[in-house]
């Protein structure tokens, strides 16, 4: 798998000082919690799953997660197993035909309801458990979190797969105050124990949200809401520490369709028409503003801002946007290297490339090490280059 492989390789040449490295599923843990980018939730109940998959394929979606949990109803669970199993022969009928390539199918992943669901799949599944990179643990909390990784762990022993756990952080005790912190230093302990099955750790807001009542509007950011900002912020002081420094991933955001605007768009149209020419630009801008892409790419902004990498979607639109926001800057790459390359302990600070900033060794030797990171999955811009040659490739 590659990220933007899709493009053309002049394309490819003009957008990217460094070209995306290609990945397998069997990579490193730590490589392949960076490389899940735009995760696309599907019912596991719908039809053409394999058929969705390989259409999206070329539209770049690397994760995808066949959702059996509340993307379901209660009384179709049964049909959604058999839905997705009988899926999952079909898809390794078209790799054995050599109609698809197996390092060429996204990383799959199964949400469940319970771990005796994840053992029942596991088995029914059988030798096409290997097509699956992982499962997704919903509403995980310290009561009854350990019971996944254990029988996670059984199932991987068992079987000789590699098979990770994806925990969603969504429960009443994470999101209430009184008791967050005290279940996230509990949930860090597992995560710590079943470190090697810890593949990515996934915020649910919108449960958090449904336990106050709330749902955000286009116009707002998750971080808008201040009662799940406050908790995302604990999240990552717990998680993303460099002692620890699990990935985290951000939040869905929900919409894909404009309506009536109340709020000026969040996308100047001066970049677009620099970039673009008046006529190509204005319709470039007005296409993301109807699917209120400016609201998502703001968001991504914060998320990154905040130290999380990858998010949950629900549309196809949001792939490219998602994966282009996660490409390492010109700029960051230089910063980077250059942090790295002066860790002999001869300086202790240095003026960047750019001669805008000064980069110290020290308090930014993390950071780098993650940029570098997503520089080996999503590819470093030219100099002059920025998420909207992207978008313009790609929308």
């Amino acid at each position: 798998m590659k990220y933007f492989s899709y493009l053309k390789q002049d394309q490819i040449r003009s957008i990217f000082y460094k070209e995306p490295e290609r990945f397998s599923r069997n990579d490193s843990k730590e490589k392949l919690a960076y490389a899940l980018g735009s995760t696309l939730y599907m019912p596991a109940t719908r039809e053409h799953i394999i058929e969705d998959i390989l259409k999206n394929m070329k539209k770049g979606l690397m994760t995808i997660v066949l959702c059996l949990e509340d993307a379901i109803g209660d009384n179709q669970v049964k049909a959604a197993e058999q839905n997705l199993i009988q899926n999952m022969e079909k898809l390794n009928c078209l790799i054995e035909d050599n109609q698809i390539s197996y390092d060429d199918i996204p990383l799959l992943f199964i949400r469940i309801r319970n771990a005796e669901q994840m053992s029942r799949l596991a088995s029914a599944l059988s030798d096409k458990l290997n097509l699956i990179t992982g499962f997704v643990f919903p509403k995980f909390s310290y009561d009854k979190g350990e019971e996944y990784f254990k029988e996670l762990e059984r199932i991987n022993k068992e079987t000789d797969n590699i098979i990770y756990g994806m925990p969603i952080l969504e429960s009443k005790e994470i999101i209430y105050s009184e008791s967050r912190k005290a279940e996230l230093y509990k949930l860090a302990q597992i995560f710590d124990k079943y470190n090697e099955l810890v593949l990515n750790v996934r915020i649910g807001a919108t449960d958090f949200c449904s336990l106050f009542g709330i749902r955000r509007s286009y116009s707002a950011s998750i971080y808008d809401i201040q009662v799940i900002r406050d908790c995302i912020g604990d999240i990552v002081n717990v998680l993303c520490r460099v002692d620890r420094n699990f990935v985290v991933s951000a939040p869905v955001w929900e919409y894909f369709s404009s309506g009536d605007r109340l709020l000026k768009p969040l996308l100047r149209s001066t970049p677009f028409t620099k970039k673009f020419g008046e006529k190509m630009g204005t319709e470039m801008r007005a296409q993301l503003l109807n699917q209120y892409l400016d609201g998502l790419l703001r968001e991504i902004e914060l998320d990154k801002a905040n130290g999380l990498c990858g998010k949950t979607i629900i549309h196809p639109s949001h792939i490219v946007p998602v994966q282009s926001m996660y490409v390492v800057t010109h700029e960051e790459y230089t910063d980077a290297l250059g942090i790295m390359k002066n860790q002999n302990g001869d300086i202790g600070v240095f003026k960047s490339e750019y001669s805008n900033k000064m980069n110290e060794i020290k308090p930014h030797i993390n950071w780098a090490r993650k940029v570098l990171s997503r520089a080996e999955i999503y590819g470093v811009f030219n100099k002059e280059m920025k998420y909207l040659d992207l978008l313009y490739y790609s929308v």
